[in-house]
């Protein structure tokens, strides 16, 4: 089942327009999330909003937005006062400019959401406008209202649809001088860059997100499964870090630890016998690895299959 969208108004470039739907591209809802919970009784923590004087709880309608001008001075600003601001990006992506991809700082990037065309009319200019973006290699800038707030938005082409990936402002993006000014300056010799170089070259590969595991969601589910066996979880020793004396004495030791990785690696198939697993896929979350729940559909499956093995050993 498709998720709703977070987004419904139109796309247009310039006199060209069609209703576009606008859908988050990527999800956390697979990744393990925990609950508070009151360490004496075991039941969940709740938070309620409350008055920061009176310690009285507030109800939502009583809630209003306030922006603080000093300590404890406030302007109170209501919906209603919101929504007269409204832009006319609240309903509509107007596409401003056309950039390079290469253009866009990868700190400006905030996330990206699948954009596809609303029902059943505007596929003709929807069409036009994916297939201009895509024939001119470009990226198309644009301007959309989400959560009350405008964002710009970079639209590209991808497959039937578009991907558009929310933009941050100039001002939410830090000075990197602030962090890079104090690095010293070094320089590295020849002899240096072609150790790095060769390391490098021994790891080059494809981006291949389904390669990618995350190996805490990993570790997360292994400790749940253990501590639902009853098992007694002792810590782990972590690995020391070793500080580095001699940079090309390191470089070349990394070589050699690289060389030998390919050479495993290409002796393990044939030593094993056995074929390479394949990945799971990525939409497969690490959720499905917990242990069954009982009193679930595993218990109803379980239960179904008694009476089966009842009657082997009674046979037998």
């Amino acid at each position: 089942m498709a998720p709703r969208a977070n987004w419904k108004g139109f796309l247009r470039l310039s006199l060209v327009t069609c209703p576009v739907a606008l859908f988050p591209a990527t999800s956390e809802s697979e990744k393990i999330s925990f609950n508070q919970l009151n360490r004496q009784t075991g039941h969940r923590v709740k938070y309620l909003k409350v008055d920061a004087e009176t310690g009285d709880e507030v109800p939502n309608e009583d809630i209003v937005k306030g922006y603080e001008l000093d300590k404890g001075q406030y302007i109170e600003v209501s919906k209603e006062e919101l929504e007269e601001i409204a832009l006319e990006s609240t309903r509509t992506i107007e596409i401003d400019e056309f950039v390079a991809r290469s253009d866009i700082d990868p700190r400006y990037l905030i996330r990206p959401y699948y954009i596809r065309p609303d029902g059943k009319v505007g596929h003709d200019a929807f069409a036009v406008i994916r297939e201009t973006i895509r024939e001119m290699d470009k990226v198309a800038i644009g301007r959309v209202v989400l959560t009350n707030r405008e964002h710009i938005i970079a639209l590209e082409p991808m497959d039937k649809g578009l991907v558009g990936t929310l933009l941050r402002y100039p001002y939410e993006v830090r000075s990197e001088q602030d962090y890079f000014d104090d690095i010293q300056d070094v320089k590295v010799t020849k002899d240096m860059l072609d150790l790095a170089r060769h390391i490098v070259n021994q790891k080059a590969g494809r981006f291949e997100p389904e390669k990618f595991e995350d190996h805490y969601e990993s570790a997360l589910v292994e400790l749940i499964n253990e501590k639902r066996a009853g098992k007694v979880i002792r810590p782990k020793e972590r690995p020391k870090g070793e500080n580095v004396v001699d940079l090309m004495e390191a470089l070349r030791r990394s070589v050699g630890k690289e060389a030998g990785k390919e050479l495993k690696q290409e002796a393990a198939p044939a030593k094993a016998g056995k074929p390479a697993k394949k990945p799971r896929k990525a939409a497969a979350g690490q959720k499905e690895m917990l242990m069954p729940i009982a009193g679930k559909k595993q218990a109803k499956e379980a239960a179904a299959k008694k009476p089966a093995t009842g009657a082997r050993r009674k046979s037998a």
